[in-house]
């Protein structure tokens, strides 16, 4: 008899998006043959969450001192780790004001409203813990989702992207947004794998898959030409920062450009 892969859903702070992206998708009816879905509060309340899996799926970003906790209890408790989304896989959009302070964003937010858990600044899950593998955008491509737990369930690995959103927009024949329409569109440094789909209606991609990888993004020459374009250091910074928040080479490169420089 076939051994089932064990598969957990994990949720940690977010909009639920990505699980709902998931819940709706027909094809995991076509998994349960091969697999065995351990965990999963949003399709069924009596899940556990202490329980050995092989693979882990964690959307949401780690924005209360309890998913410290929870995120180190799955990573101990699976095989491989892989966070699915924008929030899970760098912050995001709760990550956008990270320079100001937790007590400012919280009475911003909610006033004087308390909580029953105890918040923290939203962050990356791998923060925390060690990710093997990423699923990105807000919320992911299902296709995305479908080839990595493909390759998983063969015994393989997925690949990463490692081109921007402007490979896949000059392909579908689009208008550039930036060049043509002159708006601050972030595809150069955006991470593709979306088919271009907000410049196909003629929309600037703000960055929801996150910047490229492997030290490509180049925050600073297109904060170059968003300068030439008439923005400021502050709405170059706060468009990029989006999504990118946690990105350790954004604000050294944005902030080169601006150097010596009167606003």
């Amino acid at each position: 008899m076939e051994k089932k892969v064990r598969i957990g859903f994990y949720a940690l702070t977010s909009c639920y998006g990505c699980q709902l992206q998931l819940a709706m998708m027909d094809e995991l009816l076509q998994l349960l043959p091969h697999a065995e879905i351990v965990c999963w509060f949003m399709v069924e309340r009596d899940s556990y969450e202490d329980e050995p899996v092989d693979i882990a799926f964690i959307e949401g970003s780690v924005s209360t001192e309890e998913e410290i906790e929870l995120v180190k209890k799955i990573r101990e408790n699976a095989k491989i780790v892989v966070a699915v989304g924008s929030c899970a896989v760098h912050g995001g959009v709760q990550s956008w004001e990270k320079d100001k302070s937790l007590e400012e964003l919280w009475k911003t937010v909610y006033g004087d409203g308390k909580v029953k858990f105890e918040p923290k600044m939203a962050e990356p899950v791998e923060n925390y813990i060690k990710v093997d593998y990423r699923i990105y955008g807000c919320p992911p491509e299902k296709k995305d989702f479908l080839y990595a737990i493909g390759t998983f369930l063969v015994g393989s690995w997925p690949e990463d992207i490692d081109y921007p959103v402007c490979v896949e927009c000059r392909l579908k024949g689009h208008p550039c947004i930036l060049i043509e329409k002159g708006e601050p569109c972030l595809g150069p440094i955006t991470r593709a794998g979306c088919d271009a789909r907000c410049p196909g209606f003629g929309v600037a991609c703000i960055g929801c898959r996150g910047a490229i990888g492997y030290d490509v993004a180049w925050f600073d020459s297109l904060a170059k030409t968003f300068k030439e374009k008439g923005l400021t250091k502050e709405e170059i910074l706060e468009r990029m920062k989006m999504f990118n928040a946690h990105n350790p080479k954004l604000e050294e490169m944005v902030e080169k450009i601006f150097q010596g420089v009167e606003e």
